[in-house]
C-alpha cells in the first residue's frame, strides 16, 4: 500500500546522521513539526542537498516510520538562505526558525505559525523594513497564536480602553492614565506604540508586516515586546548569541 504523504513546510533545522544522511525537522501546515531522515541528503549529487536546509520552504513527500518520517521528494518553492547576504539578517532568520521549533507542536496542524514564519522570512529578505521591527512584529505574532499575549486592549485594572499609556509586565496588562498614578515621562507609552501593539493581535497575516513606525515607536515596542518575551520563552536560543 502506498502511505506516502504530501505536506506543506518549511526545514527548521538539521543533523548529520551517519556518513552521508540527514534528520530534519519540518514545520509543517498539516502536522506541526516533523522529524524526517533525507537518505543521501549530503552526497553532492543528492536531490535532497538544498531541499533539507534550514529556511528550505515547499512541498515535502513522506513516508511514516517507526519514529520519524523519511523523505521521497522534495520540492523547493522558497530557498530564503539563498536571497540573504547579510550576517545580521541570515542569523536573524536562523532566530525565527529557532522560535518556531521552540513553540511548534507534533501532531497539530500549524498553518498559521508556518504562514507567519513564511511571510516573516519573505519580509526579512525582500524590504527595507527594520530587522528589529521585523523581529518585535513576528514575535508578538507568535505570542498571539499560541495564546500567550497580554492584553493590549483594556485597563487592566478598570477596563477602560481609553488613555491606555503603560505596560504592566508583572500582571500582563496595559494600564490607563487614571489608574497607574504619576509616572515619569520615559515609562509613558505613545498612542502610536499601543495601536501599533493592537494592530499586531488583530491583523492579518497577509497586512501583518505592512506598518513601519518612528525611532521612538519602535524604541517603545523593541521594550515592550523584549521584557514580554524574556518573562515568557525559558529557552536561550543561540542564534540571538550572534545578533
Amino acid at each position: 500500500m502506498d502511505n506516502k504523504i504530501e505536506v506543506t513546510g518549511i526545514v527548521l533545522s538539521q543533523m548529520p546522521i551517519g556518513e552521508v544522511d540527514k534528520r530534519v525537522v519540518i514545520l509543517t501546515k498539516e502536522f506541526g513539526k516533523v522529524s524526517a531522515f533525507a537518505r543521501g541528503a549530503r552526497k553532492p549529487n543528492s536531490p535532497f542537498l538544498a531541499g533539507s536546509q534550514p529556511m528550505a520552504f515547499g512541498k515535502f513527500t513522506l513516508f511514516p516510520g517507526r519514529s520519524a518520517y523519511s523523505i521521497n521528494n522534495i520540492q523547493v518553492s522558497d530557498y530564503f538562505a539563498s536571497d540573504i547576504t547579510d550576517p545580521d539578517q541570515m542569523y536573524m532568520g536562523m532566530y525565527f526558525l529557532e522560535l518556531a521549533d521552540y513553540f511548534a507542536k507534533e501532531g497539530l496542524e500549524a498553518g498559521e505559525m508556518l504562514n507567519l514564519i513564511y511571510r516573516a522570512l519573505r519580509t526579512l529578505t525582500k524590504s527595507g523594513i527594520s530587522p528589529t521591527l521585523i523581529r518585535r512584529i513576528y514575535e508578538f505574532k507568535m505570542l498571539v497564536i499560541n495564546g500567550e499575549y497580554p492584553d493590549v486592549f483594556t485597563c487592566g485594572k478598570c477596563g477602560s480602553k481609553e488613555n491606555i499609556d503603560f505596560f504592566d509586565l508583572a500582571h500582563d496588562t496595559v494600564v490607563c492614565e487614571n489608574c497607574h498614578g504619576a509616572l515619569p515621562d520615559s515609562k509613558k507609552l505613545k498612542n502610536s506604540t499601543v495601536y501599533a501593539l493592537q494592530y499586531i493581535v488583530t491583523s492579518p497575516m497577509n497586512k501583518l508586516f505592512a506598518f513601519t513606525v518612528k525611532d521612538d515607536i519602535l524604541e517603545q515596542l523593541d521594550n515592550v515586546v523584549g521584557s514580554y518575551m524574556e518573562k515568557q520563552v525559558d529557552k536561550h536560543f543561540n542564534s540571538l548569541d550572534f545578533l
